[in-house]
């Protein structure tokens, strides 16, 4: 299958000025000012005036629904694979929440390859919030290496409903989670979910200080659920902590009104992502849509005044960097995976190309 895109205004997320793109079945093939159209092409699409971006990665995600906190009625549904698209994501890591018993691992892993067959690219955390994790084979290190969709390990921090794992435990699994990511080839990252218990951050620092395992391999996410916790984790980035943003936040602080605040203290914005949370439910009712992620991003920009190139490498680049997937995902360039969003100069978007193929959303 070969699909020519014309004349395209391309971020990487870096602007790279107007381009052709050629995609080649699932990647992208060149990336030129001119490739001329032959009769052996599929498709040929005329892009004249929009933009094109990576692919959004959204690394937070309940695709088998969240909820049941409030018993079995407050389950929420599954994520369907058109909420992606239409949110112009293409790379989904699913995850459990508190409830790792009705909605499993088992589950969740065919959920995922239910979705990547619809289009996406998926992979999904063992663990939910409990010490010890939960996994498939029963070992953190087995899973990371022979269970194809595993990618990193969850766990829950600073919240009433986890298992308050101790600083020997939460290391344990991290370092678990470090050489099976080693053995394995991935990132064995650990996806910290912060609660808004008064610990905050502490647990994770705790963590860092008494051990050698890298900071880069713990994502603390939620973290501006609240000011106060915010202002921890300006200072844990300042210090070369990865922190991830949750999109739709309305009780803390917004995701663009945090991305200002990083820009105007001029702090490196390179271990900074956003997600969803998408159908992660919400404490006064209701659930986190995976719309969000998208929208905020658009707001970034729109108004805050936050750079295009800034407010996509949250999204593409830093969190593919964070997954060890850049720059298969994440990038605008030959070799790269043919995942691309085009919007118009408003961010309406146009097209969603996922491995190559063109969504409908």
């Amino acid at each position: 299958m070969l699909i020519l895109l014309k004349s395209l205004e391309c971020y990487t997320p870096r602007y790279i000025g107007r381009q052709d793109i050629l995609l080649c079945s699932d990647k992208i093939c060149k990336i030129q000012p001119h490739i001329p159209a032959h009769e052996m092409m599929d498709a040929v699409y005329d892009c004249q005036g929009l933009y094109a971006f990576p692919g959004i990665l959204d690394q937070h995600v309940h695709i088998l629904g969240g909820g049941g906190e409030e018993g079995f009625a407050s389950h929420i549904p599954e994520a369907e694979s058109r909420e992606f698209f239409q949110g112009g994501i293409t790379t989904v890591v699913g995850l459990l929440g508190a409830d790792r018993w009705v909605r499993n691992l088992d589950a969740l892993y065919g959920k995922a390859k239910a979705l990547e067959a619809e289009g996406l690219t998926t992979y999904i955390y063992i663990g939910s919030y409990t010490v010890p994790p939960v996994t498939f084979t029963g070992e953190v290190i087995r899973d990371m290496v022979l269970v194809d969709k595993v990618i990193g390990v969850k766990t829950a921090i600073s919240d009433h409903r986890g298992s308050c794992g101790t600083e020997e435990e939460l290391i344990r699994l991290a370092s678990q989670a470090h050489l099976g990511g080693m053995l394995g080839g991935k990132a064995g990252v650990v996806h910290l979910h912060l609660g808004d218990e008064k610990e905050q951050l502490k647990p994770l620092l705790k963590i860092i200080e008494k051990s050698d395992l890298p900071i880069e391999q713990f994502v603390p996410t939620h973290l501006n659920r609240s000011r106060e916790l915010f202002r921890q984790a300006v200072e844990y980035c300042k210090a070369g902590g990865n922190i991830d943003l949750t999109a739709g936040e309305t009780e803390g602080i917004s995701v663009p009104e945090a991305v200002k605040v990083l820009t105007d203290e001029n702090i490196g914005l390179s271990g900074v992502t956003v997600s969803s949370d998408g159908r992660g439910s919400r404490p006064g009712g209701g659930f986190c849509t995976i719309g969000a992620l998208f929208e905020d991003i658009v707001r970034c920009i729109k108004d805050y005044g936050i750079s295009m190139e800034t407010a996509f490498g949250l999204v593409t680049e830093n969190v593919a960097k964070v997954l060890k997937l850049y720059p298969s995902k994440g990038s605008l360039q030959p070799g790269s995976d043919a995942d691309i969003l085009i919007t118009d100069r408003h961010f309406n978007i146009k097209k969603v190309f996922s491995k190559g193929i063109l969504q409908e959303g």
